[in-house]
Order: C-alpha cells, then structure tokens, then sequence
C-alpha cells in the first residue's frame, strides 16, 4: 500500500488546500483525501465529459469529498488545534453566515462575543504563520534531522505513544520480525510505543481504498501471528490505523 498519511503530511500547505499532490515519479496525481490516484496522459470520462488527469482530480475531489474545507475542519483536535466551538464557528464563517445569523443559529450569545472570536482566530492565524516560518527555518539548517514516523489522520488519541523515529522505528521492526518485515510477528508488545511501530508495520499488508470482510482481515492477520490475529485487529481500530461498519461486515484501512 502507499502511505497516504506520510504523503498528507509531506504536503504543502498549497496541496492540502487543494486536497491532492503530484507524484513526479509515477507521473500522477494523488487524492490527499483517500490516496486515489490519476495517472498523467489517461482521459477520464465522467457523465459524457472527457478529462484529463489533472482536471479530473479536481473533479474527483468535488464529487467524492465535497469540500477539503470540511475534511481538514473534521480532523482530529490534536492535529487542528480548534476547540468544537470554533470549529462550528468557521463553519459558519465558510459559509458566509453574518454574526447576526450566527448568533440566531447557536440559540443565544451576542454579536460582539462573535467579533471577539472572528478576531481570536485571526491572532491564531498569525501565530500558525510565523510558527511555519520558524520551524521552515530549522529545517533548512544542515544538521542531521530526527524524523519521526507519520500519526494516522484517523488517530483518535495522539500523544507519546506517536513519538517514534525513523530509526527507532526501523530498529523495532528487526526486532519483532526476525525472519524478514514480510515474515512472522514473535509476540505483539506490550509497551505503548512499540505498538504503533508494529501496527503501523502490518497495515502494509492491506490495500488501500478495498473493503475486507471480517474473515478476509483475520486471515491477513494470521500472517503476522497465528494466534493473536484478534487482538491485533481490535488495536489497527484501537489507534486508528483501521475502521469498520458498526456491524462488522466491512472493515477498511483509513491512511
């Protein structure tokens, strides 16, 4: 599979805005969204209309995701930073609601109190600009760079156990697949970290964008470890590396 959340997060913040990236080495272009891609020279028909990929990659986004507006101001609070008030609030500004409106939409509050937040998140705008710019800056200083293993977008709880690099990543991986990455899992560990080093690992015997029945996961699974097939199925949810129907009939990876 293709790690679409390693290719979200090495987006500018141009191609978030637009909801996809180019991909110069397969001659493509990537959905951000859901990782479908569109390869340069094919024509795409759609509703007797002919389009070429770059066009149609725009036309994917606005027929399958609707608004990228919407996508990123649904994503996690730890990768936003919005409470869900100001969430509600942009929505709201988004789609050019007055501060009357709003106030009439929410059931209460006055116009002022909006103001006051329209002008908050003006001030947090500012911050985020100049907290690129800095962190621009020391990037481009040329000394070795840590880097640490991409969150899941889906992750519902981010915090240490995501602090992993590169390195320790690669080195976790040696350890608990002795025959080879493509071989069996000794044992799934029990330190918090290490988990998501191994799940992260997994879910790259899935396919994106395909649903697989419960019986199709568990056999996957069994791949990696014979008897712990179960557990390691409740935690690719658990961290938000898989979702599923509330019925358990289909079960999906979700970067």
């Amino acid at each position: 599979m293709s790690d679409l959340t390693e290719l979200f997060w090495s987006a500018s913040v141009e191609e978030i805005k637009q909801g996809y990236m180019e991909d110069q080495t397969n001659e493509q272009y990537v959905c951000l969204i859901c990782g479908e891609r569109f390869t340069k020279g094919v024509i795409y028909p759609d509703n007797g209309v002919l389009y070429e990929a770059h066009k149609y990659t725009q036309v994917h986004i606005e027929q399958a995701h609707s608004s990228v507006f919407e996508y990123l101001l649904d994503l996690n609070k730890k990768f936003t930073g919005l409470t869900d008030l100001q969430k509600t609030l942009l929505q709201f500004f988004y789609e050019g609601r007055s501060d009357n409106d709003i106030v009439k939409e929410m059931g209460g509050g006055s116009t002022s109190t909006i103001r006051n937040h329209r002008f908050t998140l003006r001030e947090k705008e500012k911050q985020a600009k100049v907290f690129l710019a800095i962190m621009e800056l020391l990037d481009s200083r040329p000394h070795k760079k840590q880097k640490f293993i991409p969150i899941p977008k889906t992750a519902t709880v981010v915090d240490e156990r995501f602090n992993i690099t590169e390195e320790e990543n690669s080195d976790l991986i040696r350890r608990y697949f002795p025959e080879g990455p493509d071989g069996h899992l000794t044992e799934f560990p029990k330190k918090e970290k290490r988990k998501v080093a191994i799940l992260r690992h997994i879910i790259q015997r899935f396919e994106t964008n395909k649903q697989y029945t419960e019986k199709e996961v568990n056999e996957i699974l069994k791949t990696v470890h014979t008897e712990e097939y179960v557990t390691l199925r409740r935690y690719l949810i658990e961290y938000g590396f898989m979702d599923r129907k509330d019925d358990g009939s289909a079960y999906w990876l979700t970067v």
